[in-house]
């Protein structure tokens, strides 16, 4: 290993348990292994017993930042019986982890860590029955203890290594395995000390950025100021004066390579290059009509209908009707796109930071005509994603680079590729009808919304190298599940939501965290205050009205608790003010209520000065890790609504930089409170994204009772809140 964490030096000073893995990357990827299964539906995929006692845990999930390192040990310590120092952890490794889908859709725990559950109790009862035979007792008088079976009475028992040293379970995963009973629990629900940490604070960690092998050479992509450009000439003489520089030029894929990364960028700027055509079908400053009046429709369609909207709408009662615009978001990832590739003689290993390496070990396959069981791609951490951002692209200009030049190559992107080029989060166009019957109940609620159609089929995002050299590379787009979210949580007996489909974006759409959701949310949030406001009802009180679910009524309340909810029905408008919002994700899912208080000041500007959550996910396998998550879903969110969006004209993509495309900054960061609500005896959801879902929508009702204004337009920039302040004042006067 390159680089081990010293559980000695960990445990000084601390009092916590903690988790001792060999996690680096470099180490999984270069280690040799012997052949073994990745079949999702064998024991032999997820585990390994070795002669010195320790056992090696393999997940086709990855740790994003999200804890996974943690979690997934605390999981098979805990079933299996095992000190969890003596747990080794794998992870992404396409050669020796099981394919267990992208590590998305909050899904890392709630499925993948479920899976390793299930394998470790199938294979706590195999080591059982071994253990019985050796010891020559009934297995029912047998458990697994500190990496043993023993007697549940006493007495000696027999090691796992002595049961199964470096051999196979060879058994088939069997998820009706009993689990152990949540009250004898020692690891899970209990804080686990995260591996990763001491070397991320001292910066031995090693990142795909920080990644070498051998031999590697540095390489940089050229792209043209066009969006959509092809190549019309090449002058390679321009970069002749750079030493050992190689110009890498198939179709419209034009990159440079240099044994040094300095000579590389400098390269990339002076290479002369001739382009024609390209553009943009309109400027974002125009997308909200060009999309509702001028983009290609796909078709419409009610996705979700509940009771019978269109007769309820004809009943008594105050109608009220919205529009809300969320725009264009990049990822905004702080370390731009990065991998390393090295593709000879038909075989190609793939160092990046992909949350979907088993998915675009297919892709990348295909893509370079190798077959599959020749190519590996392995997970380094990266600089987050939650989604996709240029992780994979970087990836692919490294591989055809490598493949040009007979060598390994490193490609970073630079910050005018990654804000230029990652594939964004789409825009959105939602509107809102709800009806608020005499007596202040909600009767009838319509959602609908203008958003791109993902292209069936499509397992992966296409990549900008493979269209560029017209290598093999299904067609369309993938811009996650954006209508998820316009259905009200709450018990309205008449709902119904309608998305018309557009059939393309005017750039390349993906996946960013909890697509769709946050200006879904913000939609239907925004709409509940506007419903509480006609009926003369406090927010909170509004809300709790249209809730039966006891467990969404709790975590309501206990936010409301938390936060300290002061309760009144009219806005305070002195520029201080509270908001709340409430979801539960995937309708049926985690479930996080949020309370936020907001200062504005005259010139527009907004400041989040604190928030309070409850948040009920049910079994919480790593406290520290569900709370990191959502705290990270809440900043996250925060700085999407208050601060970005992607700009572009006719020709190219402009918000290029930070300046353009500001972030959150730490002096923005507010007080945040959580309230974890741990239900052992529960099913264990997901935590990487429901927190994120109701954010925006707090904001947007903390700003309307500071100031009596409603935001409907993302972000709120200084600009438009003044505006909107401006003309709110025009009209009462």
């Amino acid at each position: 290993m390159n680089q081990m964490i010293s559980r000695r030096n960990i445990l000084k000073g601390s009092g916590a348990v903690v988790v001792a893995m060999s996690f680096t990357p470099a180490a999984m990827a270069q280690g040799a292994a012997k052949a073994k299964t990745v079949d999702a539906k064998q024991v032999d995929a997820y585990l390994a017993v070795h002669a010195d006692g320790t056992v090696t845990v393999y997940s086709g999930k990855v740790d994003l930042g999200t804890g996974l390192r943690a979690a997934f040990p605390q999981i098979a310590a805990e079933e299996l019986g095992l000190p969890i120092e003596k747990i080794h952890l794998v992870e992404g490794d396409t050669r020796l982890t099981p394919d267990q889908g992208s590590t998305s859709g909050s899904n890392g725990i709630q499925r993948g860590g479920m899976q390793l559950r299930a394998a470790a109790a199938t294979a706590r009862r195999a080591l059982i029955k071994l253990g019985a035979e050796k010891l020559g007792k009934p297995a029912e008088e047998l458990d697994t203890v500190e990496g043993e079976v023993r007697p549940l009475a006493g007495g000696p028992g027999v090691s796992f290594a002595a049961l199964l040293a470096d051999k196979t379970f060879d058994l088939s995963l069997d998820d009706k395995a009993p689990v152990r009973d949540p009250a004898t629990h020692r690891y899970v629900g209990k804080h686990v000390r995260r591996p990763d940490i001491p070397a991320k604070a001292t910066g031995r960690h090693v990142y795909m950025h920080d990644f070498e092998v051998p031999g590697m050479l540095h390489g940089r992509v050229v792209r043209p100021t066009v969006y959509g450009a092809k190549i019309a000439s090449v002058d390679e003489s321009s970069v002749a004066q750079i030493p050992g520089v190689k110009v890498v030029h198939l179709g419209n894929f034009l990159g440079v390579v240099a044994p040094d990364e300095w000579d590389a960028v400098q390269a990339a700027k002076a290479l002369k290059v001739t382009w024609t055509g390209g553009g943009l079908p309109v400027a974002s400053s125009d997308l909200n009509d060009y999309v509702r009046n001028h983009a290609e429709q796909a078709g419409d369609q009610t996705i979700s209908k509940r009771g019978d909207f269109a007769k309820a709408w004809d009943g008594a009662g105050q109608k009220i009707a919205t529009e809300f615009y969320w725009p264009t978001q990049t990822h905004g990832s702080i370390g731009p796109s990065c991998a390393v590739a090295d593709v000879k003689a038909g075989e190609a290993t793939i160092w990046c930071a992909s949350q979907s390496t088993h998915s675009y070990h297919r892709h990348f396959a295909d893509m370079l005509d190798v077959p599959a069981n020749k190519i590996r791609l392995v997970y380094i951490d990266g600089a987050g994603c939650y989604g996709m951002n240029g992780h994979e692209d970087a990836a692919a200009d490294a591989a055809f680079m490598s493949r040009a030049v007979g060598a390994p190559v490193r490609v970073q992107w630079m910050r005018h590729d990654e804000h230029g080029y990652d594939p964004k989060g789409p825009s959105q166009v939602i509107t809102q009808e709800a009806l608020l019957s005499p007596e202040g109940k909600i009767t009838a609620w319509r959602s609908q919304m203008w958003v791109p159609q993902k292209t069936d089929g499509l397992n992966s995002i296409p990549l900008l190298a493979a269209f560029e050299t017209s290598s093999k590379q299904k067609a369309g787009i993938s811009p996650g599940s954006v209508s998820d979210g316009a259905m009200p949580g709450y018990d309205v007996p008449n709902a119904e939501v309608t998305v018309h489909w557009l059939k393309d974006t005017p750039l390349r759409p993906s996946h960013l965290r909890a697509p769709g959701r946050p200006g879904n949310l913000m939609a239907v949030e925004t709409m509940m205050d506007e419903l509480a406001l006609a009926a003369g009802k406090d927010p909170y009180e509004f809300r709790l009205a249209h809730l039966k679910n006891p467990r969404a009524r709790e975590c309501l309340q206990r936010a409301a608790k938390l936060f300290g909810w002061e309760t009144r029905a009219t806005p305070r408008k002195d520029g201080k003010g509270r908001g709340m919002g409430f979801v539960q994700y995937k309708g049926n899912e985690t479930l996080i209520a949020i309370a936020m208080e907001v200062d504005v000041d005259a010139s527009g500007r907004i400041r989040v000065t604190r928030v309070a959550a409850a948040h009920d996910c049910g079994q919480i396998i790593s406290p520290d890790g569900v709370r990191a998550q959502v705290e990270g879903c809440i900043m996250q969110t925060i700085s999407r609504t208050l601060f970005e969006e992607v700009t572009y004209d006719r020709q190219k993509v402009t918000s290029l930089d930070w300046g353009s495309y500001p972030i959150l900054t730490f002096p923005d960061v507010p007080q945040i409170k959580i309230d974890l609500i741990d239900r052992p005896n529960e099913p264990t959801w997901g935590a990487g994204e429901a927190a994120a879902a109701p954010v925006a929508g707090a904001l947007a009702n903390a700003v309307f009772d500071a100031t009596g204004v409603r935001l409907r337009q993302v972000p709120f920039t200084r600009q438009r809140v003044k505006a909107a302040m401006a003309e709110t004042t025009t009209k009462a006067g």
